[in-house]
């Protein structure tokens, strides 16, 4: 009987969870007004380089992703001033809970509700709460020059981003960060796992452009940039991306 009533309760947890992002997730897409995004910046390494890096890390580091989401969100058609309005939390001094790699659906979906109430302990953005929040873990590139695979999950809308500690790497980071949010918002990954190279004709900025080699941007959710049909550069900033019309449609902004 004791296991009975835990498992209802459990499921009924479950279900309240579930309406709860559904709601925040259908808000966030309707495009009505800004979004609000978080970034909580983390010492994800512990060195003495990211937490130097952290103290000289300033709101206007995450400026050009809010440009980006302007721009990109005019080209389809939306003239609401700031779609998304980036803010920049207290450093969070604990480390969140990794996800799990290869793990089952429930290990996943165990390690979703852990992150959103570890989320819940640590957030600290003062005023109004925001709708999207992004965990960012940086990293001494000097020691990490390759960094796990990062998270953005739709239900909660909760990223966890790793990051490099480095000015000069700013660029990428805000690629990473972006792709991510769009992750929270409901847009799925547009390239082969298997190789990492972007899938045609979803993954390509330009799918029409002739010749169709090189591309001249990466698709954000595709991460790369196609040079030939067995070669892709990672982009080095924003400037050299785009939000396709698949990705666009998933948002909520047409395209497709």
């Amino acid at each position: 009987m004791f296991k009975f009533l835990r498992i209802a309760v459990l499921l009924v947890m479950l279900a309240t969870v579930a309406e709860e992002a559904w709601l925040s997730h259908s808000r966030a897409v309707s495009w009505r007004d800004s979004l609000e995004v978080a970034i909580y910046p983390i010492n994800g390494d512990g060195s003495e380089a990211s937490a130097a890096y952290l103290r000289r890390l300033t709101p206007d580091a995450f400026k050009p992703i809010e440009y980006y989401f302007d721009d990109e969100a005019k080209r389809y058609g939306h003239d609401l001033f700031r779609p998304v309005e980036v803010t920049l939390a207290p450093t969070v001094d604990s480390l969140p809970p990794q996800p799990p790699r290869g793990g089952s659906m429930l290990t996943n979906i165990v390690w979703s509700l852990q992150m959103r109430y570890w989320a819940w302990r640590h957030d600290a953005v003062a005023g109004v709460k925001p709708q999207v929040r992004l965990f960012v873990l940086f990293f001494d590139p000097a020691t990490h020059p390759a960094l796990p695979h990062s998270v953005g999950v739709e239900r909660g809308m909760i990223g966890l981003i790793n990051a490099f500690s480095s000015r000069a790497l700013a660029g990428s980071n805000a690629v990473i960060v972006s792709h991510e949010l769009l992750h929270t918002l409901g847009a799925t990954d547009k390239y082969d796992g298997a190789d990492n190279l972007p899938r045609y004709p979803d993954g390509y900025a330009e799918p029409d452009r002739s010749p169709r080699y090189p591309q001249r941007f990466a698709e954000i959710m595709a991460g790369r940039i196609p040079i030939t049909e067995s070669r892709a550069d990672i982009p080095q900033s924003l400037d050299e991306t785009l939000i396709g019309p698949a990705t666009a449609a998933e948002i909520g902004w047409g395209g497709q």
